[in-house]
């Protein structure tokens, strides 16, 4: 088995490197900027990225919702030979998703994950500039909690997927074990760093800008406003069971998030 790992300098992408390492397994870390150049913008860099790969670990194209990519990847991947597609995706996806549909269809063994929000927006991305300052900037709302997971879990269930035979044809939803607002993870994240951060309320119509002078495309950064006014108003607190079904164990707290975040930086 030789796996490739698409956007294996992101979040989870570098994660399941490291356990893929770790176990011994055979893969091949691919990103735009590594030894082996994976780039979704440009077409030429897939076949040589994914020949002689048996199963990839699949992360669409960031801070777009755009199918097309995937959906022309798909292809060119299994007629490479890959027999095994893990596709990270995402909470509340729709069911028309063309990427999950792409994966779907493609014709072998396939799994779809699909994680809350990362813990690790707090402290590698997204919010991690706005909590070094102290404020973070939130469309406006209530105090509705959020189960966000541990990339580390994501990583654990992804490589489970990608090793192991049971999953084929399965969507495994993926939370924290207990939902937070965002004021309690600020102050959990407090409590360890001895930095107080606080949430800022940021009218949903002044929000979407915001995102979109940062860089995101209009259609994201609506979806973005879309997701986290739901989560502020109540609607996405459920807990999932994905973690504890696959790997036979609780998934991560956000404490044990937040003391790792701090003990990395001490």
């Amino acid at each position: 088995m030789t796996i490739l790992v698409i956007g294996a300098t992101g979040k989870t992408g570098r994660r399941v490197t490291t356990a893929l390492a770790e176990r011994g397994v055979e893969h091949r870390p691919a990103s735009r900027g590594a030894e082996v150049r994976f780039d979704w913008d440009d077409p030429s860099t897939w076949r040589s990225a994914v020949d002689g790969a048996t199963a990839v670990y699949l992360v669409p194209p960031p801070t777009t919702l755009d199918d097309a990519e995937v959906a022309a990847f798909v292809p060119v991947a299994v007629d490479a030979g890959v027999r095994r597609i893990v596709l990270l995706s995402a909470r509340g996806i729709s069911p028309d998703d063309g990427r999950e549909r792409a994966v779907r269809e493609s014709g072998v063994d396939w799994v779809v994950l699909r994680p809350a929000w990362f813990s690790q927006n707090f402290s590698e991305d997204f919010f991690q500039p706005q909590v070094a300052a102290g404020q973070v900037a939130l469309p406006s709302g209530g105090d509705g909690a959020h189960p966000f997971v541990d990339a580390r879990d994501i990583a654990d269930v992804a490589v489970a997927a990608l090793t192991q035979e049971g999953h084929a044809g399965a969507v495994y939803e993926l939370s924290g074990p207990r939902a937070l607002s965002f004021e309690e993870a600020l102050a959990v994240l407090g409590d360890v760093s001895g930095r107080a951060a606080r949430v800022v309320d940021v009218p949903p119509a002044e929000f979407v800008p915001m995102l979109v002078g940062g860089g995101l495309s209009p259609q994201y950064a609506e979806v973005l406003t879309m997701s986290l006014t739901a989560i502020r108003d109540g609607h996405d607190a459920a807990l999932s069971d994905g973690v504890p079904s696959v790997l036979g164990r609780e998934a991560r707290s956000f404490e044990d998030y937040a003391k790792g975040v701090a003990d990395a930086r001490a």
